[in-house]
């Protein structure tokens, strides 16, 4: 399957700030973190072409940011969808079922896991425990949890979120 992206849409006013904060930070030593948590606060993601604006700004290798970036979970390569969907693929919910959760939902929204719906509706990502293990396989949209599932639940699950 292709990978699925969301075109990058900065705005000047995004570049501006993440310029203020580079030149905040970059005679600090160990800069690069703060630096990342503040740009990924700024566009809710690091795409490439924020990770190279972080890299010239500090004359850096790009490579060093994205080694960074890809190495610590709290960063994001993807942007979130407008609902943020996590299905627990911990033990007690994979024994029951989530990984088939989770395949359907890939399927249905036409993404992997870590990715964006094209119109930037839904993105989907695995997570190890949500501690409802009582209600297990068990997903969440947002806030909202979702338990006891099987795989024929999704689209009924989704339909909720279609028009909203």
């Amino acid at each position: 399957m292709a990978k699925t992206c969301v075109p990058f849409q900065g705005t000047k006013e995004q570049e501006e700030a993440l310029l203020k904060v580079i030149e905040n930070h970059k005679e600090q030593r160990g800069a690069l973190m703060p630096i990342l948590q503040e740009a990924q606060g700024i566009y809710g993601y690091l795409p490439i072409e924020v990770q190279k604006i972080i890299a010239l700004g500090l004359g850096i290798p790009l490579e060093e940011v994205y080694g960074v970036v890809t190495f610590y979970s709290q960063f994001s390569l993807n942007p979130k969808g407008q609902y943020k969907i996590s299905v627990c693929l911990g033990t007690a919910c994979y024994v029951k079922g989530s990984g088939d959760v989770y395949d359907r939902l890939m399927k249905k929204l036409g993404i992997q896991g870590g990715e964006c719906t094209p119109d930037g509706k839904f993105s989907l990502e695995a997570c190890r425990c949500i501690g409802a293990c009582g209600l297990a396989p068990v997903m969440t949209i947002n806030d909202e949890v979702y338990g006891r599932l099987v795989p024929d639940d999704i689209d009924t699950i989704l339909a909720k979120y279609a028009d909203k």
